[in-house]
């Protein structure tokens, strides 16, 4: 999620076309912040352990 928010981040940002810049830090943060949950023990999703 966080490669995908990159990508699109970069795509936005060379394209001009603003909403794939919104939609990558969305997923940016989104990705960041799953990861975080992940990686201190709190189950994200179901599951104890995100990818």
């Amino acid at each position: 999620m966080i490669a995908l928010g990159i990508i699109l981040l970069i795509i936005g940002l060379i394209a001009g076309i603003s909403i794939l810049w919104t939609i990558g830090v969305i997923l940016v943060v989104v990705g960041v912040v799953l990861w975080l949950l992940g990686s201190v023990g709190h189950a994200v999703g179901g599951r104890k352990h995100y990818w």
